[in-house]
């Protein structure tokens, strides 16, 4: 007989994922451990401003190739009472120093990561010169003073205790390190907290995995905890980051360390259907997202996702994609490897935030800078190495980025929070589970669990391979499809999560049903 091999399949196996319900707060993160440090937070009597930023600094601890603080990102904000979103913008900024001669090209492409011309010993992949201005602590001081009701002391206690105790060394956490472990080796700090004996940790055979002690991680942040976050920017901390980028002949300066400072701006506000997406705006996955829903507007839809709606949003992605990437040329690389978190907040009061952060990469630089435990950006991996590019490397500059932290809200009242991880894919992602919720009345749990789609480009389109045959066939007619697998690794499709707030008071979160550390948590 003729014998087909059937398609592999990594996980044959049916995953799903528990939401978290009740009408107080909500945190939903990536980690679990960090969204019980945002809901240990509300539980002290802090407001979503509080929780998020104690989840971010507990993810720079228990999730360190997602991000961190040598990183950046972008927030949305709806405190409790305020009519309207605002922007915290701690995006990537190029140092002032930044020197593009020293980004010299091979006259190769690079197709591993990102497909940019390949650059000498890829220094602006990994290395000290990949490095942009970290503006996480910038963003997280800002949300902070501005809106914040707790101490800084305890809203970072639980982010310390994490980091005194160390990474979980569970199956997942070597899985991560071993995707950077080729790279994380050439920089002696790194490859001495993350490669002991040379080789990423393995869990033990049986029995409770151990933990990994991440340098001086703990004490920075103990540091942060007591002196405040400026020191950062300005103190012993600025002083010790400084010494170790200058060892290694970095471009990042303390003048670029003291002009750090986040922005706070309006959100950018788009109608669809009866309701306002309130968008991060600028340089994001903002303005492309407000271009699809204006043309998905006009599509009638049904009381499913069906086929004729998923062709329908390919070719509204598509032609998104392809308008973005007309006007921008070559300024915004694909990137296999980007690796992002987002995380989600309500408390009781009604106020919701929608945090961003990424390293970029899947553990940033792969540089930890020895005196502090800070592990490094690679955001200059933004930028085209080539001159004369609408990106190109330059002294100061912004580049632009993926990500897309959304808040919907019905008249003022927000009612719909989320986002996602994964570099291009995060748009799509976004779009689908909020409209899931939003256009077709899905519950949050079912909404998180459907099958979606990614467009990430102006020419194909991934499929699940959960979706239906008939939904398949109708993709096939927009053009070329892939039918894909969506599992942990490889990553075909972004990790959202989101929390939906109902005007009865019940608030619904839930995280990304693939991402095995992620969870969505409520007050008790």
């Amino acid at each position: 007989m003729d014998y087909q091999i059937l398609p592999h399949t990594s996980q044959h196996w049916e995953i799903t994922k528990p939401a978290a319900s009740g009408r107080r707060g909500i945190v939903v993160a990536q980690a679990r451990a960090a969204a019980a440090a945002g809901i240990a937070v509300l539980e002290a009597g802090g407001n979503a401003i509080d929780a998020a930023v104690a989840t971010g600094f507990a993810l720079a601890v228990v999730e360190p190739w997602n991000s961190g603080l040598g990183g950046i990102g972008f927030a949305l904000v709806q405190p409790e009472g305020a009519a309207r979103a605002e922007v915290v913008d701690f995006g990537p900024k190029a140092p002032a120093g930044l020197d593009p001669s020293r980004f010299p090209l091979t006259g190769r492409m690079k197709q591993d990561l990102f497909a940019w011309p390949e650059v000498v010993d890829d220094a602006n992949i990994h290395g000290p010169l990949s490095f942009v201005v970290p503006m996480t602590v910038a963003g997280y001081a800002m949300m902070h003073q501005r809106w914040g009701r707790l101490a800084l002391a305890d809203v970072m206690a639980p982010a310390v205790a994490l980091a005194r105790r160390g990474l979980p060394a569970d199956w997942f956490t070597t899985l991560k390190i071993a995707n950077s472990a080729a790279v994380l080796r050439r920089y002696p700090e790194s490859a001495r907290i993350y490669l002991p004996e040379g080789l990423p940790p393995v869990a033990p055979y049986q029995g409770t995995p151990g933990f990994l002690h991440l340098g001086r991680l703990a004490e920075t942040l103990e540091r942060l905890r007591r002196q405040g976050l400026a020191d950062f920017y300005q103190g012993e901390i600025a002083q010790a980051l400084i010494a170790d980028v200058a060892a290694m002949g970095g471009a990042l300066t303390a003048a670029d360390l003291r002009g750090a400072e986040a922005r706070v701006l309006p959100a950018m506000a788009v109608s669809y259907h009866g309701r306002i997406w309130q968008l991060a705006g600028g340089l994001t996955a903002a303005p492309t997202l407000a271009g699809v829903l204006a043309q998905l507007e006009t599509i009638p839809h049904g009381g499913q996702p069906d086929a004729a709606w998923f062709a329908a949003l390919a070719r509204t992605l598509k032609a998104g994609y392809a308008e973005r990437l007309a006007g921008l040329g070559d300024a915004e690389p694909k990137g296999a490897d980007s690796c992002t978190t987002h995380f989600t907040v309500c408390d009781a009061a009604g106020g919701m935030v929608a945090v961003t952060s990424t390293l970029l990469s899947s553990m940033g630089s792969r540089v930890v800078l020895p005196q502090t435990g800070v592990l490094m950006n690679n955001g200059v991996m933004w930028f085209d190495p080539r001159p004369g590019q609408a990106n190109s490397v330059a002294p100061g500059k912004r580049p632009l980025t993926n990500m897309c932290p959304v808040i919907i809200r019905e008249g003022a009242r927000p009612m719909l929070a989320g986002g996602g991880s994964g570099g291009r894919r995060i748009m799509a992602a976004v779009l689908q589970t909020l409209a899931f919720v939003t256009d077709f009345a899905l519950t949050p749990e079912a909404a998180a669990h459907h099958p979606r789609i990614d467009v990430s480009d102006a020419e194909t389109v991934h499929a699940d391979r959960r979706l239906a045959p008939e939904i398949v066939a109708a993709l096939r007619e927009t053009g070329a499809v892939e039918v894909v697998e969506h599992g942990v690794l490889p990553i075909n499709f972004a990790c959202p999560n989101f929390i939906l707030a109902e005007a009865s008071g019940m608030r619904t979160g839930i995280s990304d049903v693939q991402s095995p550390w992620s969870a969505a948590l409520a007050e008790g």
